[in-house]
């Protein structure tokens, strides 16, 4: 199945991008950051990331690979002075690297893939012998919300988990990765929980619930016929009306999955 093209600028992803934080948002993968490793970070919008695993690899390497060019040239802007790190546009089923990697780390994007089999054996390629690969994504099918947000939102939610799996994209990637990586060959397998939870009085509590606005204010899936933009402007509207008044927190299920080449 051919990769479904994804206008994540048309979500506002840069924005989302530009406050994350590893401890915050890849909390899992720090351990296994050490000096000289040579890292590959996939999917990594505008570098923010990727530019904070630059800064404790000492004298290592980190390459950010990722396929909107309008991300990789803010990162080229805002990261270019960081001597040990390279951002590249380009998709998963076509980059070729220079050379191997010791870790391969990619937080939110395999849950983006239709051919995940295919990437894994390309991650695999790309590892060096013994090298790790570190998949941290959701399980979108079992989000919690306290309590549940309004019905406007959560048909568009429903909405949006149909239209990625008729693009063939895994809902429950989370949950599912571990045995895709067995199948592709990979060993020492390990399933990390890494949920993600916001309630209510913490740091940036709306903005994080406010994720799905942003996901909401892209009108692919009204070009694509799956919803009315009536729909989607009133999920938009009652979903922030909630956050404000009633909103108590929300989990978001992930794992950070582990296998080793």
């Amino acid at each position: 199945m051919k990769e479904k093209f994804i206008d994540r600028k048309d979500q506002q992803a840069n924005k989302i991008f530009e406050r994350r934080t590893l401890a915050n948002d890849y909390r899992t993968i720090l351990p296994l950051l050490k000096p000289g490793l040579a890292i590959l970070d996939v999917g990594c919008g505008t570098g923010t990331l990727t530019n904070e695993v630059a800064s404790l690899i000492a004298d290592g390497t980190v390459t950010g690979l990722d396929n909107t060019q309008s991300f990789i040239d803010i990162g080229n802007q805002q990261y270019g002075d960081s001597a040990n790190l390279s951002l590249v546009c380009d998709n998963i089923f076509s980059y070729e690297p220079p050379h191997q990697f010791d870790l391969i780390m990619t937080a939110r994007t395999v849950q983006w893939l239709s051919d995940i089999p295919t990437a894994l054996q390309r991650f695999k390629s790309w590892l060096k012998p013994g090298g790790q690969l570190s998949i941290l994504d959701y399980n979108h099918t079992a989000i919690e919300w306290n309590p549940a947000p309004p019905a406007s939102m959560l048909e568009f939610y429903h909405t949006f988990l149909k239209w990625r799996a008729d693009a063939g994209m895994n809902n429950r990637v989370a949950d599912e990765i571990a045995t895709l990586l067995q199948q592709q060959g990979f060993t020492g397998i390990e399933t990390i929980n890494a949920d993600q939870t916001y309630t209510k009085g913490d740091d940036h509590f709306q903005t994080n619930l406010g994720i799905w606005i942003k996901v909401a204010q892209s009108q692919q899936m009204v070009i694509e016929g799956y919803i009315t933009d009536e729909l989607r402007l009133k999920a938009i509207a009652d979903y922030s009306n909630w956050i404000e008044t009633e909103a108590l927190s929300m989990t978001l299920k992930m794992n950070d999955v582990r296998g080793k080449a």
